[in-house]
């Protein structure tokens, strides 16, 4: 079955299988009906003379400029390609499909004033894999995402640049190779389409949902190298979380307990080593913790804003009035995605210390320097834990929040903006780096556990045995670039948590 939408119920579930998936997409009964009483009510407007911002004035800095009516289709058609200013490199299919699926659930929402074919091409461009080639740079997020969305809409009107099954081309062959006509937009339609945070959104969605599963990756490679160290697991136990009551703190306290479960190996070493441990190690849960309860906040902006009507100005078709607004400021996703990549730093960095502890023989547990057995002839773990260390500083610098700048544009008109785009192109950089830090240490942690003769748990086994598939024990050196990214694959496409998860536990 489809997915329906209808401007209100849109989950980010749904966002990925549409986006990704590529599930198809439908509009509901009840959105039909809202497009087209709002088209209604906003062309009874379009007899008065009173001035609209963007349906009968010019945009921005020229909003007192009134527009003739003979004028108003052209000043539709004008706005988009005056806009079509992105630059850079162009997102990924999936986003692009993205950014579509959010621009047709706003509009469906009712508040817009496009006819309902405007709506339903948007829907033919998700259901045909007609993808708008939209550049990543461009944007300051308010009004919106103005210059990446008007590379998607210039595929409405038969312009511009797509990827259709596989091939670049431009948008009029590709809209006649799927059977679709191009639309001359009428009046508000540029605007509407254009006027929105779709793009830092859907950018957004995809950093979101790749750091919840980093959050859970991060965990088992906790819980690895806590199992490698010969950790004493009292920091876990939920007399500690109960007098603090933060619920990630809960939450990935559980996790690692769960995970290191009837481990022969923990069992074997308790009392004996060590009274507690580095800070990288005993303190998981209140630093994984913490990533976990900003997770949550940033979920429920971003549930908001898919759902949200987003644009200036808007037309209320029950009372009959159309008013001008700010829902366009792209604040509320711009400091969520500062967040964000506050916290996937905050893992980098917490993860980067336990690689240290693996490998250093300063504090290794005994372990071979450098996790090999002939070291000297051998480097082993150095570089690769140099590698994590220029992936932990660079995520440092791209950590600095981009929602605190501001530079006025439109004359002044639009003279506080958010950055928003910006902040989620930024965040999506470091989850990557993020990804590979992690590689690093699960790939260090099965090193380490190899030198072991008790085994771990069966989660931590199942997680060893699947790296090791890929990734064989280092007892020479070799390159070591493709078992990295060999491990960040595995990570990405959800098979190294499955596989803790596969002997029953269910991580949270």
């Amino acid at each position: 079955m489809p997915i329906q939408i209808d401007g209100d119920r849109l989950t980010l579930e749904e966002f990925d299988r549409v986006a990704r998936l590529r599930k198809r997409v439908e509009l509901s009964p009840a959105a039909e009906e809202k497009v087209r009483n709002c088209r209604q009510v906003l062309e009874e407007f379009l007899h008065s003379d009173k001035p609209y911002y963007g349906i009968n004035t010019g945009f921005g800095a020229l909003a007192q400029r009134r527009i003739e009516k003979k004028d108003l289709k052209r000043l539709q058609r004008n706005l988009i390609q005056s806009h079509t200013a992105g630059v850079g490199p162009c997102l990924p299919a999936d986003i692009g499909r993205g950014v579509i699926l959010l621009r047709a659930n706003v509009l469906a929402k009712g508040y817009s004033g496009v006819r309902l074919e405007v709506v339903q091409l948007l829907l033919d461009l998700l259901n045909k894999d007609i993808v708008p080639m939209i550049p990543s740079k461009g944007s300051v997020g308010a009004s919106g995402d103005l210059a990446p969305l008007s590379h998607l809409a210039m595929v409405l009107i038969g312009e511009g640049e797509v990827l259709f099954q596989g091939q670049e081309m431009n948008a009029a062959a590709a809209l006649k190779k799927a059977g679709l006509q191009p639309l001359e937009l009428l009046e508000k339609e540029g605007l509407a389409l254009i006027n929105g945070t779709q793009v830092m959104t859907a950018i957004g969605i995809f950093n979101l949902l790749e750091a919840e599963n980093l959050a859970k990756t991060a965990d088992i490679a906790g819980a690895m190298t806590f199992e490698a160290q010969l950790g004493s697991p009292s920091p876990f136990y939920e007399e500690i979380q109960d007098v603090r009551r933060h619920p990630g703190q809960m939450e990935s306290a559980r996790n690692i307990m769960h995970l290191i479960k009837d481990s022969p190996l923990w069992i074997s070493h308790q009392g004996k080593k060590k009274v507690q441990d580095a800070y990288s190690v005993r303190c998981i849960p209140q630093v994984h913790g913490a990533v976990r309860d900003t997770l949550k906040h940033v979920r429920r902006v971003l549930e908001i804003e898919t759902n949200s009507a987003t644009e200036n100005p808007l037309i209320f078709p029950q009372k009959k009035i159309i008013l001008s607004g700010g829902n366009f400021h792209g604040e509320p996703v711009a400091f969520a995605m500062d967040f964000l990549s506050i916290v996937m730093t905050e893992l980098g960095n917490i993860s980067e210390r336990r690689i240290d502890r693996l490998i250093n023989p300063a504090s290794n547990m005994g372990l071979p320097n450098f996790l090999v057995a002939d070291n000297g002839l051998n480097s082993g773990f150095m570089i690769v834990h140099v590698t994590a260390t220029a992936l932990a500083s660079e995520n440092k610098s791209l950590a600095h929040p981009a929602s605190v700048d501001n530079i006025p544009t439109s004359a002044n008109q639009e003279d506080h903006v958010s950055m928003g785009t910006i902040g989620a192109r930024k965040a999506r950089e470091i989850i990557g780096n993020l990804r590979l830090i992690l590689a690093i240490e699960l790939m260090a942690a099965a090193q380490a556990l190899d030198f072991y003769d008790l085994k771990s748990s069966q989660p931590l086994e199942s997680v060893k045995a699947l790296i090791r598939k890929q990734v064989p024990f280092l007892n020479e050196d070799t390159r070591m670039d493709i078992p990295i990214r060999h491990i960040a694959d595995l990570i990405e496409s959800g098979q190294l948590v499955a596989a803790a998860e596969k002997t029953g536990l269910q991580l949270l």
